[in-house]
């Protein structure tokens, strides 16, 4: 038997954060809402591709987590293709606040991609920072950088010496829907 789609949402979605974690819940409470994305992939050859994209984030399981939903290249014709062929993205990141430890446990999957991550977030500065190791045990850094009210900078980079240097892999300019100014 399937549950109706809306029983499911309906569960899933929170009109905001839970009152026991409000404070603490800004750290990603600014992302609610939909994002237009310019990504750009660096490769190892120094070429680079790009592409637009859509990024959204909500309140979820009780307010006590924020969700998102990242695709790249946007829905449309242009994901009419092989998905995993083009390096298509449609994921999503479950960010839960962890009061123990003032952290935020990060989990990506994406499984057109096939690609699991944890990691852990924390405010760096003006940034946000979240750390993790990849399967073949690179470190992975993904940080929001250049933060306005309408727009952000996500920078994606792995490390091959344990945080020593970082190469950058994947760039996302984002610019809140609908909007136009970067205030």
């Amino acid at each position: 038997m399937t549950t109706p789609l809306p029983a499911f949402l309906d569960a899933l979605h929170a009109e905001g954060p839970a009152i026991d974690r409000t404070g603490n819940m800004d750290l990603y409470g600014w992302l609610i809402g939909s994002w237009d994305l310019d990504v750009t992939r660096f490769r190892d050859d120094g070429s680079r591709r790009h592409w637009p994209g859509e990024w959204h984030f909500g309140w979820t399981l009780e307010g006590r987590a924020i969700q998102d939903v990242w695709i790249v290249p946007p829905r449309g014709p242009g994901r009419q293709v092989d998905a995993a062929a083009n390096a298509n993205s449609y994921g999503t990141t479950l960010r839960v606040y962890d009061p123990a430890r003032n952290a935020w446990h990060i989990q990506w999957t994406d499984p057109v991609t096939q690609t699991y991550l944890s990691m852990i977030g924390r405010k760096d500065g003006a940034d946000i920072v979240q750390l993790g190791t990849a399967p073949d045990g690179r470190r992975i850094r993904w940080s929001f950088r250049d933060i306005t009210t309408n727009a952000f900078r996500w920078c994606g980079e792995t490390s091959a010496d344990e945080g020593a240097t970082w190469q950058l892999v994947v760039e996302f300019l984002a610019r809140r829907a609908g909007s136009t100014a970067e205030s």
